[in-house]
């Protein structure tokens, strides 16, 4: 049987992940901003290299510090099977500096605290909002350089209020992790809205 996917969505608070989240699985956006104050986990499904593997979304509200230890993660409702992630989301506000130095911090931390022996974790860098470009307080060719050639993650930008590339930072998660498990094949995905409220089908 094709192995699970764990997705971790991670960003401090008004980046907008519940945002994306919300436009990836429900195909929904609302301007009234809700701040997540527990963990939330959505299931769904994949077709990867023509495989279907059950998909786990979860988007985790703003943490102080990534859990450095499987007691840390446990003892922390917020926290909950946050160290055991294949694939890790993290999304910054491109109109806030705040937001990508919290990310910068976060990737260090997983990269520092990872579970050992688990082997290379894809670390996917979002920057929301792009509908308020005007507003960008860091130039795109900047973040991509140091996200790419630097940190050696994949960048993606997104606009949850406009659905513009929701469906492309979730298909690169997905090769992400396909290409970490499978490294001489190439991830293959195709998507297909889910019709049932709490699912969401990537066919």
């Amino acid at each position: 049987m094709p192995p699970s996917f764990r997705i971790a969505v991670l960003g401090a608070q008004g980046v907008g992940k519940t945002a994306i989240v919300k436009r990836f699985l429900h195909d929904d956006y609302s301007d009234v901003a809700v701040s997540s104050k527990t963990r939330r986990v959505h299931l769904s499904a994949a077709v990867l290299n023509g495989h279907v593997h059950d998909l786990q979304i979860t988007d985790y509200p703003a943490i102080s510090s990534f859990p450095g230890s499987s007691l840390q993660e446990w003892s922390d409702v917020c926290c909950r099977g946050i160290r055991s992630a294949h694939v890790y989301i993290l999304v910054y506000d491109i109109c806030c500096f705040d937001s990508f130095e919290y990310v910068k911090t976060m990737r260090q931390q997983i990269l520092e605290t990872r579970v050992t022996g688990t082997g290379e974790t894809p670390i996917l860098i979002v920057g929301n909002k792009r509908d308020l470009q005007r507003g960008r307080v860091i130039p795109r060719h900047s973040v991509s350089d140091l996200v790419r050639k630097s940190w050696k993650c994949g960048y993606v930008e997104c606009s949850a209020k406009f659905n513009w590339h929701v469906l492309l930072l979730f298909g690169e998660a997905l090769r992400s992790m396909g290409c970490a498990r499978c490294k001489h094949v190439h991830a293959t995905i195709r998507f297909q809205r889910a019709l049932r409220r709490e699912r969401c089908v990537l066919m």
